[in-house]
């Protein structure tokens, strides 16, 4: 039994349980470098929606071909060297805990892809092989605050390795500077030998068909009917502050419960704590706290803050209450969500509008894609509040419709 501190570890660790369907895709990872060992140009990638298990599959691949380099094997004598990139603080801080009790990886063996870039431009090395999670957050253009100077990640690192392995889903980009969809990576990629791998069952989110398709039609500005009432807890709330208590039950019972939010409350780094107000509800955002040697989901502390999608962003959760901000409403007229870019707070995550996204299009989609990841961190239940009194009008419409429909069901199975 995982404890509260090292869950997330477990589920990522190369000695986690894997399916059929995960074996047989990391064997598949495993022969592709193997096979292409004495050749250069060569790419994996690896989707699949939320929940799938991408990252598990990922880093067990990459602790196998560890190993089988530190053994001396013939089958991978060419490649000596190995990284595994990911552009998330939080998620290389997992890593680099995981690798504490692994036989042949180090924390070295985990970068983020700015560093690895910059130190190679220096050394003139290059990688064999370069595993990249999360691989829809590599900046796609150049970032100077943050020391990239060149023009994209993904460019710059198959310029300087071998074969590369990575992560992708286009669903979860979050920054224009990081905007990517399946004609970007296409266009970087080139000519180069491609072989796309697609995982396609869902492990997180122990729930029914229909809470996904809910999920993505949401993500999509469509708002459906709810879920039928089922083992996993999807509930509409009208008052943040219920929701918030309701959480902290969870808390109690089961751990892995927290509320997050939209990024539509103002938050600054300046050493200072920032507040969600929502009625009765009054929270502080999350503390920047770099050094803290857990991720934020699973400090105890952190059920008396609101996380947002840059702090949960490939993490599980038991629980998620999550609060719908004012930059996300409902239109009667067409029956869609609307998302008003200008009442989203991250105005950073939007630098460079004008060149690639004048008309706001994109921008509507990162905030889009930034709910979906929201909503798909919860294993056993979902609660949502809008702060909108449109949307949160319209969600208890929906939910007074399905407890009617429960009732009329309960009444025919009599």
């Amino acid at each position: 039994m995982p404890t509260p501190d090292n869950r997330s570890a477990c589920k990522l660790s190369p000695d986690h349980d894997l399916t059929e369907q995960q074996e047989t895709l990391i064997q598949e990872i495993l022969r592709f470098c193997t096979e292409n060992a004495s050749r250069k140009r060569k790419v994996l990638v690896l989707q699949g929606a939320a929940g799938t298990g991408k990252s598990i599959v990922l880093n067990t691949a990459f602790a196998r071909l560890r190993a089988l380099s530190n053994q001396n094997s013939p089958d991978i004598s060419d490649h000596r060297n190995s990284i595994l990139l990911v552009n998330h603080p939080e998620m290389i801080k997992l890593y680099r805990r995981i690798s504490e009790g692994v036989p042949f990886l180090r924390k070295c063996d985990y970068e983020r892809p700015t560093t690895f870039i910059n130190k190679a431009r220096k050394t003139g090395q290059n990688t064999d092989i370069v595993f990249i999670d999360e691989a829809h957050l590599l900046l796609s253009r150049r970032d100077a605050y943050n020391h990239f100077r060149q023009d994209n990640h993904l460019e710059e690192i198959l310029k300087i390795s071998r074969i590369v392995v990575m992560v992708f889903d286009p669903t979860q980009v979050l920054k224009l500077k990081s905007f990517w969809n399946e004609k970007t990576l296409h266009d970087i990629l080139g000519n180069r030998d491609v072989l796309f791998c697609h995982l396609t069952q869902q492990f997180r989110m122990h729930a029914n068909e229909d809470v996904e398709q809910w999920i993505k039609a949401f993500s999509r500005q469509e708002l459906l009917p709810l879920p039928a009432h089922q083992e996993f807890d999807f509930r509409i709330f009208d008052d943040a502050q219920n929701m918030y208590e309701a959480i902290c039950q969870h808390e109690q019972e089961t751990g892995l419960s927290r509320i997050l939010a939209t990024y539509d409350y103002p938050y600054v780094l300046n050493g200072q704590d920032h507040f969600i107000t929502e009625g009765r509800f009054h929270l502080r955002w999350d503390r920047s706290m770099p050094e803290a040697r857990l991720p934020w989901a699973e400090r105890p502390d952190t059920i008396n803050e609101v996380g947002s999608v840059y702090t949960i962003q490939g993490f599980d959760l038991n629980y998620a209450g999550i609060i719908l901000g004012p930059s996300i409403d409902y239109d009667a007229s067409s029956g869609h969500i609307t998302a008003d870019p200008s009442r989203y707070e991250d105005q950073m995550a939007f630098n460079g509008k004008n060149d690639i996204d004048p008309q706001g299009k994109i921008q509507t989609s990162i905030m889009m894609n930034a709910i979906n990841v929201l909503m798909t961190r919860p294993m056993k239940g979902l609660y949502l509040y809008a702060s909108s009194p449109k949307l949160r009008q319209q969600l208890m419409k929906l939910n007074d419709k399905r407890s009617v429909s429960d009732k009329n069901s309960l009444k025919k199975n009599k």
